[in-house]
C-alpha cells in the first residue's frame, strides 16, 4: 500500500508539495509511485525492475510446470490438490501482472485509470496467495491430526467452495484498501485489514505447525504414519517462511505508515517498493510447497524430463491385490511396473 505522508511529485501543484496532499483514494497514490521511484532513484528503480523481469521468467516456468502436472497429471483432485491449483493460477497472475505495469510506465504516465489492473491484480492476487497458503496448511493439519473428524468437511465439494469465497473475499478486502481515502492522519482500517488478512492467518499457521510438532512426538506411530506427519511439517514450516520473508515486510511497513503517517517520504517510497518486490518473490518459492503436497509431485516432474523410452517411475496409485488359489492358499502380485512400488507406497502412505 502506498505511503500516507507528502509525495513530493513534481506533476503535482507546488502547493502540494509543501503541505498535506489532497484527500483521495489510495488507488491513485499506487498509480504514481513507480513514477515516484524512477525521479527519485532512478538506479534502484531500474534494479528493481530488473529482479522483477528475473521472478516473471522464473515463476512462469515453474508455475506453468506445476499447473500441468496439478492440474493435467494429477488424477486425485483431493481438497489439497484444488487449493494448489488455485494457488498455482494467483503465481500466475502476479508474473503476468509485471508486464502490464512495464506497460503503464512506458506507454500511459500520469493516467490513474491505466494502472488498474495492475494494481488491482498485485493486490488481489497478493491476498489471494496469503489466503491459499493458509487453506492448504489448514487441510494438512485436518488430515494428519484430525482424519477422522474432519472427513465430512475434507470434500472437493467443499473445497471448491471454500476456494470461491477466497476469491470473492480478497476481491472484496482489496475494493475496501484501494478505496481508503488518505488523509495524512493514522488510518485505523488499514491497521484492521493488515490484522484481518495477515496476522490472523500466520497465527493460525503457526499454531498448526506447532500442533502437528506435538504430534510426531506421539509413541508408537508407525513409519508411515511418521513420515506423513514430518512432510506436513516441512509444508508448513515453509509456508511460515515464505509469510517472513516475502509477507511480513510489506504489511509491518503499511503499519508503520499506518501509525506514523509523517514517515519521511523518501525512507517510505523505497521500504514500500522492496517490500512489493519481497511480496512478488512468493510466486518463485511456492514452487517448493508443492513438494509436500502429494507424494508423486516430484517424480512426476522428473518423469516429464526423462527421455522417451526410459522406465516409467512407480506411481502411489500402483496397489496390491490378493488372489485367493481354489486350495485357499494366497498368492500376492504386484500391480505396478516393478516391485519397489509396494515399497515406496507403503513409504508414501496414502494421500489425503
Amino acid at each position: 500500500m502506498p505511503s500516507t505522508s507528502p509525495a513530493p511529485n513534481t506533476t503535482l501543484p507546488a502547493a502540494w508539495t509543501n503541505s498535506s496532499p489532497p484527500e483521495m483514494p489510495l488507488f491513485h497514490r499506487f498509480a504514481l509511485l513507480d513514477e515516484e521511484l524512477y525521479a527519485a532513484f532512478p538506479g534502484l528503480w531500474l534494479a528493481l525492475m530488473a529482479v522483477h523481469g528475473l521472478i516473471f521468467l522464473a515463476g512462469l516456468v515453474l508455475n506453468g510446470l506445476a499447473l500441468y502436472v496439478f492440474g493435467c497429471r494429477t488424477r486425485a483432485k483431493t481438497p489439497s490438490v484444488i487449493y494448489t491449483i488455485n494457488l498455482v493460477v494467483t503465481d500466475l497472475l502476479v508474473g503476468l501482472s509485471l508486464p502490464t505495469r512495464f506497460a503503464v510506465f512506458y506507454g500511459a504516465r500520469g493516467c490513474p485509470s491505466c494502472a488498474l489492473p495492475h494494481v488491482f491484480g498485485y493486490f488481489l492476487n497478493m491476498h489471494c496467495s496469503i489466503l491459499f497458503l493458509t487453506c492448504i496448511c489448514v487441510d494438512r493439519y485436518l488430515a494428519i491430526v484430525r482424519p477422522d473428524g474432519s472427513r465430512r468437511w475434507r470434500q472437493p465439494a467443499c473445497a471448491r467452495a471454500v476456494c470461491a469465497f477466497v476469491w470473492l473475499a480478497a476481491g472484496a478486502v482489496t475494493l475496501s484498501v484501494l478505496g481508503v481515502t488518505a488523509t495524512g492522519g493514522p488510518c485505523c482500517r488499514i491497521l484492521a485489514l493488515t490484522v484481518l488478512e495477515f496476522l490472523l492467518p500466520l497465527l493460525v499457521i503457526s499454531i498448526f505447525t506447532g500442533r502437528i510438532v506435538c504430534a510426531l512426538s506421539r509413541p508408537g506411530l508407525l513409519r508411515q504414519g511418521r513420515r506423513r506427519r514430518v512432510r506436513a511439517v516441512q509444508l508448513l514450516l515453509t509456508v511460515l517462511v515464505i509469510f517472513l520473508v516475502c509477507f511480513t515486510p510489506f504489511h509491518a511497513r503499511q503499519v508503520a505508515v499506518a501509525l506514523r503517517p509523517d514517515v519521511p517520504h523518501h525512507a517510505s517510497l523505497v521500504v514500500y517498493h522492496v517490500a512489493v518486490t519481497l511480496s512478488s518473490l512468493n510466486s518463485c518459492m511456492d514452487p517448493i510447497v508443492y513438494c509436500f503436497v502429494t507424494s508423486s509431485f516430484q517424480a512426476t516432474v522428473r518423469s516429464l524430463f526423462r527421455p522417451r523410452g526410459a522406465e516409467r517411475e512407480p506411481h502411489g496409485c500402483d496397489a496390491v491385490s490378493v488372489h485367493k488359489s481354489s486350495k485357499g492358499r494366497g498368492h500376492h502380485h504386484i500391480l505396478g511396473p516393478r516391485p519397489q512400488a509396494l515399497s515406496q507406497a507403503l513409504a508414501n502412505g496414502p494421500e489425503a
